[in-house]
């Protein structure tokens, strides 16, 4: 019963990676698009600071959807990377694109407060869990 389990488990992966994969190139596609489309506009080949933003943003996106494939091959096919560490490493690039498309005209400051209290809360965990990782190594 169990390899049957582990066996649909694997199967259900694949065919995650392969979604992942094809939503990727779409969104690649996609930021292609908007990008060709951005610079074309009147006047050609300058952005406005909005475009940028939208671009950074789905840009951001498309590496948050790669980190995602790469966490899914390395940690559930390859099993050599603990879950925890891949969750941690995915949570701090999906705060640091937040970070960098946030409009700082429009966001109230508390909102900022509660970033900044999640970025220290990720950093720290992930400090802690790289220090205890290489203290257990060391035994």
């Amino acid at each position: 019963m169990f390899n049957i389990l582990k066996k649909y488990e694997k199967f259900m992966i694949q065919a995650l990676m392969v979604m992942m994969a094809i939503v990727l190139g779409f969104a690649t596609i996609d930021l292609g698009w908007l990008i060709i489309k951005d610079i074309m506009e009147a006047p050609m080949f300058l952005l406005s600071v909005e475009q940028l933003l939208d671009i950074f943003g789905l840009f951001m996106l498309v590496i948050i959807g790669i980190e995602l494939l790469d966490t899914i091959m390395k940690t559930y096919i390859t099993q050599d990377q603990p879950h925890y560490e891949v969750v941690l490493s995915v949570a701090i690039i999906a705060i640091a694109r937040k970070v960098i498309i946030l409009d700082l005209k429009e966001v109230d400051s508390l909102i900022l407060i509660g970033i900044a209290s999640i970025i220290i809360a990720l950093t720290g965990g992930y400090f802690l869990m790289k220090k205890s990782r290489s203290y257990n190594k060391a035994d």
